[in-house]
């Protein structure tokens, strides 16, 4: 495991669509059909990450909170499963299952939506407007695991807040630690 910040894009970047694979159901799905109507958070997780892990069951509840307020959740796993087949298509399912994700858990086959997104780790965040354009790219919250911190989701809970509000949200934004994304070589 390679400790990993994430990669911040420039603030008003536009989200790149994507057609993937939802593991939930098996059917294909887009960015502009899962986007939220009042903003969409964009989420690179996978199965076996303790970083993700760690995280878990704060971005269920993330989710759940939210999606009243026309925020949408999408998690994307875009690690190689031929060196991690715990992060394959099936797994996938079965964890999304057991994990009760209320998101789509997309797969990423040839790596070129995390490759757009400039996605470095997992988990690795990023939150778009209702125009979907960028305006958040940073951490859940200071907790990792083994820090004793515990996971409230802070960060990321302001930034979608002052979204919804309509306010001005922090353009200095910590970057997502966590494993690197498993790249095939």
């Amino acid at each position: 495991m390679a400790l990993t910040p994430s990669n911040i894009l420039p603030l008003g970047t536009k989200a790149p669509n994507f057609d993937l694979v939802d593991t939930k159901d098996n059917i294909c799905k887009s960015l502009t059909e899962l986007k939220g109507a009042n903003g969409t958070l964009v989420m690179f997780i996978c199965n076996h990450c303790p970083f993700v892990i760690h995280v878990n069951e704060a971005l269920v509840k993330l989710a759940n909170d939210y999606s009243s307020n026309g925020i949408n959740c999408i998690a994307i796993s875009s690690n190689d499963v031929i060196n991690y087949p715990q992060d394959g298509p099936e797994l996938m399912r079965k964890h999304a299952t057991e994990s009760n994700y209320p998101f789509p858990y997309l797969y990423d086959e040839t790596q070129d939506i995390a490759k757009a997104y400039d996605a470095a780790c997992t988990p690795d965040f990023f939150l778009f407007n209702s125009e979907l354009e960028l305006v958040y790219a940073g951490q859940l919250d200071d907790s990792r695991p083994g820090n004793g911190i515990p996971v409230t989701g802070k960060d990321i809970r302001a930034a979608i807040d002052a979204l919804i509000n309509q306010e001005h949200i922090n353009p200095n934004q910590k970057p997502s630690m966590g494993c690197n994304i498993k790249w095939k070589n």
